[in-house]
């Protein structure tokens, strides 16, 4: 069947009534941006691509999931609802093009809502539901400073109707589907003219007429949409087409590839719907917030399976998809069960920096479903410990960063040799680990790294649990403190202080370093503002000190000896961490 051309308003109307996406479909992911390329090319006349489109026989809907076209589209991600088709005469599938006809949806009948900055998600007042405009005196032909580099129409949209001026005016773009038939039209487009204001000039009211012809050509006229119909029913071809025409545009990813094989052969799940709300629920149900998606996900399918890692169609066959649906259920205990234990260690969306990292953990305790590590018995709590200072350890030095399907590999051969050791064991891991010239463990030159880990960045909470024997920093909220405060640095401050000027810049480049910081109950770090800081560390007995690594030399508390504080203070810091993973070792060797 050769390709077919049709008009963007009829291919519009008979989205979600004729057309509609299958499960293999991944989510709408356009910005605000790429949808205003879009119509800014459909004005110029542009070619906006090829569509694909699968017909779809009455006798084979009942194999397919099949869902709606997103008309209302939220920021952050909205699901696509599943369609009802009985009844629907030659029902088309959209194999390719749902981000562009997604587009052309939300902006001739639809809506994007975007949160405003600065404002919490769950605030009632952070979302604002907004439409496309054109504004109708934007000259095409003159270049818009304020524009995208490349859009010659005026585009945009609001939450609001905008206010009319004698420079702007505005036109809701999905009015223009009201007028199929012509001579209404050109009636509209008479009483719209009237409707300017009175000192336009003659070349505005050209531009006016041009861009409203145009628009109405564009949606109306032109046959911009070219498209070839699939009519062949086997699973096998349509999928390699499917996956052939989504290698442009917004690449097809390997795990949307996976997720909609899944979708497809699963029998008694929905895959794409047991994975999204599983996604959600990690990232929004937990007691504390994640940010996990369906490629970590995906990812852990495969690893905890026993499956081979890397992406490859051949990976996923028949036999293997059937596989991770067989053993769904207890790989969603152990994703749960690990996102909650680190979230215990305080380590979730704010500071897990690479999910790869929490794989291994998840192996872990897929192979072991009768451990426990958030319970209180002695052997819990030190398999705990083992667990948090690894991970920790591993985020801390990047140790799955990039390209990390070998690591992955390795390590989870490593578990599967250790299967019957009991503890997670540490200690063959980091070995396996700087095989791979990466690193888990500290030695000297990882220890500078680490103190040069600042205050208010991603890996700073990280750095600081460290230092301290607790498991449980989810379960309270901690604060980031400077030992000597930030107010004590000013250029003022100092000179009244009497640091020698030659000191004061090595002062300031120490003042964020992890040798003066450290982590405090709110309840504290309120105490510890309230008094100067030479008057409050003298109240802190020796175990605080002790806990905190503050050298025991009261005479390192006054301010002018603030860089010899920094210096035994992060003597004491290597030593932690080199006994630290001495203890480790020992106790990985048990």
């Amino acid at each position: 069947m050769p390709y077919q051309s049709e008009v963007i308003a009829n291919i519009i109307n008979r989205l979600n009534i004729q057309y509609f996406l299958p499960a293999i479909q991944r989510e709408f992911v356009w910005h605000q941006e790429q949808i205003i390329r879009l119509f800014d090319s459909v004005m110029r006349g542009y070619p906006v691509s090829s569509f694909l489109f699968w017909e779809l026989k009455p006798e084979n809907r009942e194999n397919w999931d099949i869902y709606r076209f997103v008309d209302n589209f939220k920021e952050g991600g909205t699901r696509n609802e599943p369609a009802h088709v009985d009844g629907v005469q030659q029902l088309i599938l959209v194999l390719d093009g749902q981000q562009r006809f997604t587009s052309l949806l939300i902006g001739l009948k639809g809506s994007y809502t975007m949160k405003k900055k600065y404002m919490r998600h769950n605030s009632t007042n952070a979302w604002s539901i907004q439409r496309l405009y054109l504004d109708l005196l934007k000259n095409p032909k003159t270049p818009d400073i304020d524009a995208e580099e490349g859009i010659h129409y005026g585009f945009q949209f609001f939450a609001d109707t905008p206010l009319n001026t004698k420079d702007h005016y505005w036109l809701k773009v999905g009015r223009i589907l009201d007028f199929s038939n012509e001579n209404k039209f050109r009636e509209f487009k008479y009483n719209e003219r009237e409707n300017l204001p009175g000192d336009v000039t003659k070349n505005q009211i050209a531009v006016f007429e041009q861009n409203l012809d145009r628009l109405y050509w564009a949606i109306w006229k032109d046959a911009v949409i070219s498209y070839y119909i699939e009519t062949d029913q086997d699973y096998d071809r349509v999928l390699d087409i499917f996956v052939r025409a989504n290698e442009g545009g917004t690449p097809l990813s390997k795990s949307d590839l996976l997720l909609s094989m899944a979708t497809s052969k699963w029998k008694n799940l929905n895959a794409r719907d047991e994975i999204y709300s599983f996604v959600d629920r990690l990232n929004n149900e937990l007691p504390r917030k994640n940010k996990l998606n369906k490629d970590f996900i995906m990812k852990a399918c495969l690893v905890l399976s026993d499956l081979p890692i890397p992406y490859k169609v051949s990976t996923f066959n028949n036999q293997n998809l059937e596989l991770i649906e067989k053993n769904w259920v207890d790989i969603k205990e152990a994703i749960e069960t690990g996102v909650q234990l680190v979230n215990i260690f305080g380590i979730d969306r704010d500071t897990l920096t690479s999910a790869n990292a929490l794989t291994p953990i998840l192996y872990y305790l897929y192979k072991h479903p009768g451990k426990a590590p958030m319970e209180l018995t002695p052997s819990d709590v030190r398999n705990a410990q083992l667990i948090r200072t690894w991970l920790t350890s591993a985020l801390l030095n990047n140790a799955f960063g990039g390209q990390s399907d070998q690591a992955l590999t390795e390590t989870r051969r490593i578990l599967k040799d250790n299967e019957n050791h009991g503890d997670f064991p540490v200690d063959a891991l980091n070995a396996e680990i700087s095989k791979m010239h990466r690193n888990t463990n500290f030695d000297e030159a990882t220890i500078d790294n680490f103190l040069e880990i600042s205050y208010g960045k991603q890996q700073t909470f990280l750095a600081l649990s460290l230092l301290y024997d607790d498991n449980n920093w989810g379960t309270l909220h901690f604060q980031q403190d400077h030992i000597f405060p930030k107010s004590l640095f000013s250029e003022k401050r100092m000179n009244e202080e009497g640091i020698n000027p030659y000191l004061q810049d090595r002062y300031i480049n120490s003042m964020n370093s992890i040798g003066n910081l450290q982590l405090l109950l709110p309840i504290e770090h309120k105490d510890k503002l309230a008094k100067d800081f030479d008057e409050w560390i003298v109240t802190r007995d020796e175990s605080f000190k002790v806990r905190h690594l503050i050298p025991l030399d009261e005479s390192l508390y006054r301010f002018d000896r603030f860089d010899k504080f920094i210096e035994a203070r992060e003597a004491l810091i290597r030593e932690r961490l080199k006994s630290l993973f001495i203890r480790i070792q020992e106790k990985g060797g048990d």
